[in-house]
Order: C-alpha cells, then sequence, then structure tokens
C-alpha cells in the first residue's frame, strides 16, 4: 500500500486570495467536482492548488504534463525486473487508489489520445479502467481531479476537447492587482514594500506589451525572483534585467523598451 503521508503537504504555502476562490474550491471538492484552473504563466495556479490541497488536509499528486507523456505514464505499466514482471501504478491510479488530489499541470500540452483516460474519472462513474492489468478502479471517496492550463497558448491544434471541457467546474486566475501583488511578493520574499512596488510598476509595463512584442508577461513568479535577488544584495537594475527581461525575450526593441522602463522607475 502507497503511504498517503508522503503526498500531504506539511507546511502552509502561502497563498493570498483574490477573491473567493478559497470557498468555490471548498464547495467543490465537498461535492467531489473536478476543477478546472485557466491563467497566464506564473500568476499563482500551482500554489493555489498546493493550498486548497494543504487546507484540506489531502494528498496531492502533481503530474508536469509534456506532449511526449503516454496513458500508461498516467495510469501505469508492466516492468520487468528478477522475479519476472510487476504492475506499477502510474500517478493517477495512485491517486484513485489512496484519495489524493491529482493535479494535472498544463494538461493542453499532453497528446489528446492520452488526456481522454481521465474521461470516466470525471462523472458519475469515476472509475478507472486498467485495460492492461484487466481491473477497474472506483476511485477513493476522497480522490479529485484537478487541471490547469494557459488558455493564452492555446491552438486549434492543441487545445482541450469540448468533451474534456464539460467535465469541470473551472476558475479563471489571472495577476492580482498593483496592490495586491505588492503584499504578496512582499511577503513571499521579505521585500521592503516600495521597491517591490516599484517591481509591480515593470511588470505591468510589460504585460501591456503582451500582443505587441511579447507572447507573455512578466509574471508573479518573476516578480519574486528579482525581489531574491535584490533582498541578496543585487542590484535592483541587474536583477530586473536578470529575472524580468532576458528570460520573456529576445528582441532587442522590447528590450531597450523595459531597460529603459527599469532605469526609469529606479533612477
Amino acid at each position: 500500500m502507497t503511504d498517503k503521508d508522503q503526498y500531504k503537504i506539511q507546511d502552509e504555502p502561502f497563498y493570498q486570495q483574490q477573491t473567493n476562490e478559497v470557498a468555490l474550491y471548498e464547495a467543490a471538492y465537498r461535492n467531489r467536482l473536478p476543477v478546472m484552473v485557466k491563467g497566464p504563466t506564473g500568476c499563482g495556479k500551482s500554489r493555489f492548488v498546493e493550498y486548497m490541497a494543504w487546507k484540506l488536509g489531502k494528498p496531492l499528486i502533481t503530474v508536469a504534463c509534456n506532449e511526449d507523456m503516454t496513458a500508461s505514464d498516467l495510469v501505469g505499466r508492466y516492468l520487468l525486473d528478477e522475479g519476472g514482471t510487476r504492475w506499477l501504478d502510474g500517478p493517477l491510479t495512485t491517486a484513485a487508489r489512496i484519495g489524493a488530489i491529482c493535479y494535472l499541470d498544463e494538461i493542453v500540452e499532453a497528446r489528446q489520445d492520452t488526456t481522454v483516460v481521465i474521461h470516466p474519472l470525471t462523472d458519475h462513474r469515476r472509475t478507472l479502467p486498467l485495460d492492461k492489468k484487466g481491473e477497474l478502479i472506483h476511485a477513493h471517496p476522497d480522490f479529485q481531479l484537478v487541471i490547469s492550463y494557459n488558455p493564452g497558448y492555446q491552438t486549434l491544434m492543441k487545445d482541450l476537447k469540448q468533451s474534456t471541457k464539460q467535465r469541470f467546474t473551472a476558475f479563471d486566475f489571472d495577476y492580482p492587482d498593483a496592490a495586491l501583488e505588492t503584499e504578496i511578493v512582499a511577503k513571499e520574499t521579505g521585500l521592503d514594500a516600495d521597491t517591490v512596488a516599484k517591481l509591480v510598476k515593470i511588470g505591468n509595463v510589460a504585460r501591456n506589451l503582451k500582443g505587441h512584442g511579447l507572447d507573455e508577461g512578466i509574471s508573479t513568479r518573476l516578480l519574486v525572483y528579482a525581489a531574491t535577488l535584490i533582498k541578496d544584495s543585487v542590484s535592483p537594475q541587474d536583477a530586473c534585467r536578470m529575472a524580468l527581461v532576458r528570460p520573456i525575450t529576445d528582441d532587442i526593441d522590447i528590450r531597450e523598451t523595459l531597460d529603459h522602463a527599469i532605469d526609469a522607475t529606479f533612477a
């Protein structure tokens, strides 16, 4: 049997709610409804799921989805060892057996023929067929499925099918307003609020360039990185260039625009 405690989050993750998402998630969990969390990169989707798992006292099994992930990677496979063959449960199967929250991060990165295996777990059946093993798993009463993705990256070739989307309740996440984001970054890093407010100002400049040279704006995560560097005595200008500008673009004009904003803000 799998030890459930190894999947439990022992220490409270810092999460600052924006509206009433905590209460809404709790209602979804009480009724074991599947949840979809949508929003841009680094806006707190994964942290929210971790926080809710901690708050509810439930194990959390996270899967970082990718285009090479197969159905066997999720549900399990037979392995060869010195005694012959043995079955190894995948993360989805483990979660269904022990009553964990299974979090499939960036679900659209997985192939559609892979994600279809979650369908029986997301309706009234709450079952997972293990065809290779000839077993039908009835999900533990505490099991819940959560998925996340960034709608900004979806295309006609890489998006969730309606047959998948309509099995989930959903939350829309976005970057917090300036005051709340300042509070979050300051709390996360211990950097003074005045300096953090300047970082947030630069972040908003970059977010306004989305669709005008940038595919994605500066995330709250990157603001935390910049604040962490400044807290470690790196100059604000160098920290911002290293953490906020260089990771998101190689376009010379965009870099110069953001570098100018940095110099003007920290003059």
